[in-house]
């Protein structure tokens, strides 16, 4: 199998932020910012445009991913993590737990940090060393604010055993884009050596 390799020392140091954009590039932020109106709500924080059909993204339809994933590349920090290489401790990670096993992870870890008045919102998905991640960080379920303005899950609210099952779900089509060689059950990789 053949996995594309990135190593420590030839990766650039994340230089983005959630609220990071490049208008003249089309790579925005759609997080409102606290001078924002409530009416700007879904624009561009830099350049106020409005690309978004968010109805149709906060529907939530797994059968409209591919949509859902092409919005989500229009902002910057999201596009990002589509495009960077997978780091090769998350890599070999995900080839040991094999595709069964991630997605028990994953789920276990929206249930567990995604949850309503978290006090490290925001600050609870590390950008590197997991698929999952990476996975979160792409999809806007990387805390509950990203997760409120993507997929219209109020804050306050618990995830419901079906928002929970939608978004794990979205993360194993992330997963299969980015590692698409993945087993279902795993496979022995040797540790690394430094």
């Amino acid at each position: 199998m053949s996995y594309a390799k990135s190593t420590p020392s030839t990766r650039k140091p994340l230089r983005i932020s959630c609220t990071s954009s490049d208008c003249d590039n089309n790579l925005h932020c759609f997080k409102k910012s606290r001078n924002m109106a409530e009416v700007e709500r879904g624009r561009c924080r830099s350049c106020g445009a409005d690309l978004i059909d968010w109805p149709r993204v906060h529907k939530r339809d797994l059968n409209d991913a591919a949509f859902v994933f092409s919005s989500l590349k229009i902002e910057l920090v999201r596009h990002h993590f589509w495009h960077v290489p997978i780091d090769i401790k998350a890599e070999n990670h995900a080839r040991r737990k094999g595709i069964m096993q991630l997605r028990d992870a994953a789920k276990i870890r929206l249930s567990k940090y995604l949850v309503p008045n978290n006090p490290r919102d925001g600050r609870q998905t590390p950008y590197e060393g997991n698929v999952i991640y990476y996975a979160q960080h792409a999809l806007g379920c990387c805390c509950r604010a990203c997760l409120e303005y993507w997929h219209g899950i109020p804050k306050k609210n618990q995830l419901s055993d079906e928002e929970l099952e939608y978004l794990t779900n979205l993360i194993m089509k992330y997963v299969n884009e980015k590692l698409p060689n993945l087993t279902e059950e795993g496979e022995k990789v040797p540790p690394m050596r430094s």
